[in-house]
């Protein structure tokens, strides 16, 4: 489960550098246990029969909590992240945008205790979710329009390598998010590995094209 992940990476972290952050009675699995408690009870169902979930998490902590936690404000805001992120996968939700965890004071918050809003935040790319990572990392949002990979200048998502066929694959929306369809390029379009002429994409996969690879990912 990601939330028994994130549990585990916190107890093993607690030892270190949160056991001397947190002095209070507020443990960092409490923030855990509500934003994905929060992404539960707020889901709802989309226009493609998708359940949406928050994906904009604000938490607010007393003084005290807030100024314990400045060295280790990054590091808690990345295990939250993918907390929300893997329990998204696992429960088969999608976010309207990137997943963002922001960590604010709020003086009026007595020690050990924390607010925690959550809200729909639409991302680039009209509301989509999905985003394609390049190989160098940039991250591409996938929209309503067919995305075309390959080397030609036309391409929605541009390719250097020469192994790429000009117009080499073409990922599209359908009822069930994106599919990917190769357009008879020379080297042919794999899926975690394996060739195919089209083929359904789910998070986490890899698409590879030449001697490329992108990734598909929920944001």
């Amino acid at each position: 489960m990601g939330l028994k992940g994130f549990e585990r990476r916190l107890e093993r972290l607690v030892e270190g550098v949160f056991a001397r952050a947190f002095k209070s009675s507020l443990r960092p699995v409490e923030l855990g246990r509500r934003l994905v408690r929060e992404m539960d009870d707020q889901r709802t169902v989309g226009v493609r029969g998708q359940t949406a979930v928050p994906n904009h998490f604000t938490i607010t902590l007393g003084p005290e909590d807030h100024e314990d936690l400045a060295g280790v404000e990054e590091s808690l805001a990345r295990e939250l992240t993918d907390a929300a992120r893997n329990h998204a996968r696992e429960e088969g939700y999608v976010f309207m945008g990137p997943v963002e965890v922001h960590i604010n004071l709020d003086p009026d918050l007595r020690t050990g205790s924390f607010g925690l809003s959550a809200r729909f935040k639409e991302g680039e790319g009209g509301g989509s979710p999905w985003v394609l990572v390049l190989p160098g990392g940039e991250r591409i949002h996938l929209t309503a329009a067919p995305a075309v990979i390959g080397r030609g200048a036309d391409a929605t998502v541009r390719l250097s390598d020469t192994s790429v066929s000009r117009r080499h694959a073409e990922v599209r929306p359908n009822a069930d998010g994106y599919v990917v369809v190769d357009l008879g390029s020379t080297n042919g379009t794999r899926v975690n590995g394996a060739g195919i002429t089209e083929r359904q994409l789910h998070d986490g996969d890899t698409i590879s094209v030449g001697d490329s690879q992108l990734k598909i990912k929920a944001s």
